[in-house]
């Protein structure tokens, strides 16, 4: 097992057991164990705060809950399984009918060993989860329901690891943490921004890189509402879901469509054989809805394998480590390492001298033609050298001559170097803003 991989299961299994919401102690227990790995700024921010057109909900916190017979048997347990309780369920000890029970109940008639997973986070009621097997066995005239739980003002947490660079401008990924015991949907993103921005803190840094560990939906309504200045220097953007089960990658375009995210990302899926999982954008999905959401219209996509609902382990009790791929999470984790070589290298150069072809064989960069042996240029063949002398104009980017040539990005990166040092080229810019010009 590789060292990644290694660390990716780690994290994986240290952070399974945490009953996360989207507030709460669960959360904040989930963040600490991040801010352990990478530098993180915890933010709290109090219940009843207006963040756009939304308001941050009491704090929810669980003790215990249970459904018992009459003779006091534990038929259905919270500490055996997250899953179990609908989250943000209110305190209840009362006795029920078996006809009033089953109004609260919730089970997956065609999935009948699984346990579902669902919410209440914005209504007052209670609910537990379990197979539709022991569902169907509870036949007794009543039973006794203990929630020991906490509806009250506190705070909403979410987690910002900030990785400021030569350039202001940002590249945003984004991960929601308020799932429990979920490993694909939840976890396999947060181990692999982890991972991602470890390895970053550890580099100089061209660009600046901020990672979003928050709950889905409300935390990122509440990071837009206090960072709008922030958003402002968003030139690209991931979100990051569903990355560790054994479908292929798939990437949802930003609702730009044209980003530069989505043309590189859509060339790095392309050279791995996966044009075809390139998606479009679409309002519904994970928080690229709140960054595409027409105010911001940020340049964000969502990195993803089995994109959310299509596979049947989807908020169910069977998306648990034992489903993830260790192959899955690395290749997710060294896609987006090349993406980061991309973004902290794509840059338009010109020419020092565009009239005619210069002569590279005085400086060592011309294979002569009964030599095939390219070792003297080692990154480049004399074709890609071609290219990038024929497209250095200053309004080519680096990006620009892999996609015209055909030859890979880090190839026309490194025969742009050979002649820059050459003084055959001059940089006039790095690339940081997406298509459209932010």
């Amino acid at each position: 097992m590789s060292r990644a991989a290694a660390e990716l299961q780690t994290h994986i299994d240290a952070l399974f057991p945490i009953c996360r919401s989207i507030t709460g102690q669960g959360l904040r227990q989930t963040l600490g164990y991040i801010a352990d790995k990478i530098p993180l700024r915890i933010w709290e921010v109090p219940t009843g705060t207006a963040v756009l057109d939304w308001e941050i909900p009491p704090e929810w916190n669980v003790r215990h809950a249970a459904i018992y017979t009459l003779a006091g048997d534990r038929v259905v347990d919270f500490s055996q399984h997250n899953l179990h309780l609908v989250q943000y369920s209110e305190p209840v000890d009362r006795i029920v009918s078996r006809e009033e029970l089953d109004t609260h109940l919730h089970s997956l008639p065609n999935q009948p060993d699984l346990i579902p997973y669902r919410t209440a986070y914005y209504r007052r009621t209670w609910g537990f989860c379990l197979s539709h097997r022991d569902r169907l066995a509870l036949t007794d005239d009543a039973y006794r329901v203990v929630i020991v739980s906490t509806l009250e003002p506190g705070s909403l947490s979410y987690g910002e690891c900030f990785l400021p660079g030569a350039s202001s401008d940002e590249v945003l990924f984004s991960s929601h943490c308020c799932h429990p015991s979920l490993a694909n949907d939840n976890l396999s993103a947060i181990s692999v921004a982890i991972e991602l921005a470890r390895g970053l803190a550890g580099r100089t840094r061209r660009l600046s890189y901020r990672f979003l560990f928050m709950p889905g939906t409300i935390g990122a309504i509440t990071w837009l509402h206090f960072n709008r200045d922030a958003a402002d220097r968003v030139r690209h953007g991931v979100v990051l879901s569903c990355l560790g089960d054994s479908a292929p990658l798939t990437y949802k375009r930003s609702r730009r469509g044209d980003a530069m995210i989505d043309r590189y990302i859509g060339r790095l899926m392309q050279d791995a054989g996966l044009a075809d999982r390139v998606r479009p954008f679409i309002p519904m999905g994970y928080d690229e809805r709140q960054y595409c959401s027409p105010g911001f219209n940020l340049p964000v996509g969502c990195l993803m394998r089995s994109p959310p609902g299509s596979f049947p382990e989807y908020h169910t009790s069977a998306d648990n480590p034992g489903f993830l791929r260790l192959q899955s999470l690395t290749d997710s984790l060294e896609l987006l390492e090349r993406l980061i070589s991309i973004l902290e290298n794509d840059a338009i150069w010109v020419r020092t001298n565009p009239y005619g072809e210069p002569q590279l064989g005085r400086r060592g960069l011309y294979a002569q033609q009964d030599n095939h042996d390219p070792s003297h240029c080692p990154g480049f063949d004399q074709e890609t050298l071609l290219w990038v002398l024929n497209l250095a104009d200053g309004q080519h980017s680096s990006f620009d001559m892999a996609e015209l040539s055909g030859k890979s990005f880090m190839s026309v990166v490194a025969a742009s170097a050979a002649l820059a040092e050459e003084g055959l080229l001059a940089p006039t810019g790095l690339i940081t803003a997406d298509a459209s010009g932010a």
